[in-house]
């Protein structure tokens, strides 16, 4: 039960992490811990112990017997009970809590709608996986009701950022380009992994602040996450767009079928 103080439940003060778990494993579990790790540098919190932490999550898919399934394990750090007001109590007393549910994974492009719900740029939180998912929570919603899959986010400046719960990718001329994380981008763990892949094949990447009118030049679009793996997309706001080769590629580079 959550004590009824948890800052992480008044106040959205903590951070998450969501790992894939399929073929009886979880993936990439040290990038995770990485990325939380570094939150917890941000958010002046202490980073939870890693072995403790992984053993939280292994338990977590045995509990939901999901041990066979491809899963969705989510790490919740909450900064605790705190009292009223904002500021924590001198001496915090963080929550660690593992959950898991099956994620099969999407086997459909994705369509997008552009969302008039703007990611924070100048927000040390736009970068970071906190608790505060509202702006998400709405820009999907806004999506579903516009006959959408996912929300397409634009930063506070009109460029874009990603989105509502992926990163954003593009090609244009045989270059590979993402939103710059100063566009309000969190740093996802499959987007540095599909950054590598790609420049590992002589792909130039580059991470740029860009409008949204360049997706029409886009020769392909395609999303990643650490449960979609790279999914491509196929039509933004009644603009159908290409399919290219270069997804395939890089699929097959990061093992994700």
């Amino acid at each position: 039960m959550i004590e009824p103080t948890d800052r992480g439940f008044t106040l959205g003060d903590g951070l998450f992490e969501t790992l894939l778990w399929q073929g009886g494993r979880l993936h990439e579990v040290a990038a995770h811990l990485d990325r939380m790790a570094a939150g917890c540098g941000v958010l002046g919190l202490p980073a939870p112990e890693r072995s403790a932490a992984e053993a939280m999550m292994r338990d977590a898919v045995a509990a939901a017997g999901l041990a066979e399934t491809r899963a969705a394990v989510r790490l919740t750090l909450s900064a605790g009970p705190g009292g009223r007001g904002l500021d924590r109590p001198e001496a915090i007393e963080p929550v660690l809590v593992a959950t898991a549910a099956a994620a099969p994974r999407p086997t459909t492009p994705a369509r997008l709608a552009v969302s008039g719900v703007r990611r924070n740029d100048g927000s040390p939180a736009s970068r970071l996986k906190t608790l505060s998912y509202l702006d998400n929570v709405l820009a999907r919603r806004e999506a579903l009701a516009a006959g959408a899959d996912e929300a397409l986010m634009l930063d506070t400046r009109g460029r874009l950022s990603c989105a509502g719960a992926a990163n954003l990718f593009w090609m244009v001329d045989d270059r590979l380009f993402t939103p710059a994380l100063d566009c309000g981008v969190l740093a996802g763990v499959v987007r540095g992994r599909t950054i590598a892949a790609a420049r590992a094949r002589g792909i130039a990447v580059e991470e740029v602040a860009a409008a949204p009118e360049i997706l029409r030049r886009a020769s392909g679009i395609f999303l990643t996450n650490s449960l979609i793996g790279l999914r491509p997309v196929d039509e933004i706001e009644n603009f159908r767009v290409p399919q290219s080769r270069m997804l395939d590629d890089i699929s097959s580079d990061l093992g994700i079928h």
